[in-house]
């Protein structure tokens, strides 16, 4: 099958979702995208500018059997510029992240023409895919919250039809090396989330003010993607713990980003917002041990099996009191072995090669069904 994908912010985790996808995928895509920045520039403009540019390509003898779309495209919108032989397609919108939920400092901040782009495209898309159930049910309960607050022609059966064509379809990952024996020293500390404030940067550094107050020795490597505003934990950071850092900053190349994660002994989130947490994931696949707050989507990702240890209840005390006790342990060989035996099985269940091909079946069920229905 041919499948048109539009991409309004191709960067970051939205491109590395259908560069994976596509590269081992049995259909073939054509993947359109705009560059990743200013993101509400490009949720307000996208429909008319990759409307433009499909049409040119239908119009040069194109042609497609499934559109593949993220959340920051106004599928509505699209669908009234566009030409109609892909109108009339069956569509499917990626949901990484959503507007009525993703955090803002003030609420005052939120947008509401963005919340409301999510829902009508969530309306005119014929299939809905969450990157975790966390997301999926978060969402569905934000519309009706939403929707309720309208002050007429409220759309109560609205939500209840969306969840009724919502899927879970976690984003894939590739496959990492094995990961070499590990170095003498002290416990290599990893930070791989996105630097921004919902991820929560002043708790996890606070933790390692107390394991520097206690003298327990570590290494740090804070990576993770960066915008133009930095928040202040991580410029703070940078001179506290001068002496301790290994790496600092976004790792340009796939082969430093695998070194990096091959390096270090134990990630850490300290999120109040992930709707599924793909650097903990690759770093699970890594075989770094994960410490995260039973809370947001990470039960869920790591599976119901994962072991407690892996987690910590979501305060500064407890992470610190953690990471002081993995200090001890995590150099033995024993406990490594065990660990990693653990994290085996995770990690292969993110892989694309396991994941592509039901995502594949997915999108054959879906154009055959909707050409058996017309």
């Amino acid at each position: 099958m041919n499948i048109l994908a539009l991409e309004p912010f191709y960067g970051g985790s939205h491109r590395a979702f259908l560069d994976g996808w596509a590269k081992h995928s049995r259909h073939h895509w054509t993947i359109i995208g705009l560059p990743a920045i200013k993101w509400k520039w490009r949720m307000r403009h996208a429909p008319l500018t990759l409307s433009a540019e499909v049409n040119t390509r239908i119009a040069a003898g194109e042609t497609f059997d499934l559109l593949f779309c993220s959340d920051m495209l106004n599928l509505a919108e699209f669908g009234g510029l566009v030409d109609s032989r892909i109108r009339q397609l069956p569509s499917v919108v990626y949901f990484h992240e959503n507007q009525l939920t993703y955090p803002v400092r003030d609420e005052h901040e939120r947008d509401y023409h963005f919340a409301m782009s999510n829902i009508v495209s969530s309306q005119a898309a014929t299939r809905l895919w969450f990157n975790s159930d966390f997301h999926r049910q978060s969402y569905v309960r934000a519309v009706d919250d939403f929707l309720r607050r309208m002050p007429d022609y409220q759309p109560k059966a609205l939500p209840a039809q969306l969840a009724a064509k919502a899927e879970i379809r976690w984003p894939g990952i590739e496959e990492f090396p094995a990961r070499p024996p590990r170095k003498p020293g002290p416990l290599h500390l990893l930070w791989a989330a996105r630097w921004e404030h919902d991820k929560n940067p002043a708790d996890f550094f606070a933790a390692l003010d107390i394991l520097k107050q206690q003298d327990i020795p570590f290494w740090l490597s804070v990576i993770g993607e960066q915008f133009s505003e930095i928040p202040t934990p991580f410029t703070r950071a940078k001179e506290t713990f001068a002496d301790k850092i290994v790496h600092w900053g976004y790792q340009q190349t796939r082969e430093d980003y695998v070194s990096c994660l091959s390096a270090a002994d134990v990630i850490i989130s300290t999120a109040d917002h992930e709707f599924f947490g793909l650097s903990v994931v690759e770093a699970i696949a890594a075989g770094v041990y994960p410490l995260l707050p039973r809370r947001l989507s990470y039960p869920e990702i790591l599976g119901k099996q994962a072991a407690a240890d892996f987690f910590y209840d979501g305060r500064v005390d407890q992470l610190a009191r953690r990471l002081v006790e993995l200090s001890t342990t995590i150099a033995d060989t024993s406990v490594r072995q065990e660990y990693l035996r653990r994290l085996r099985p995770i990690g292969q269940r993110y892989c694309w090669l396991a994941l592509a091909p039901a995502y594949d079946d997915a999108l054959t069920e879906l154009v055959m069904s909707e050409k058996s229905t017309a």
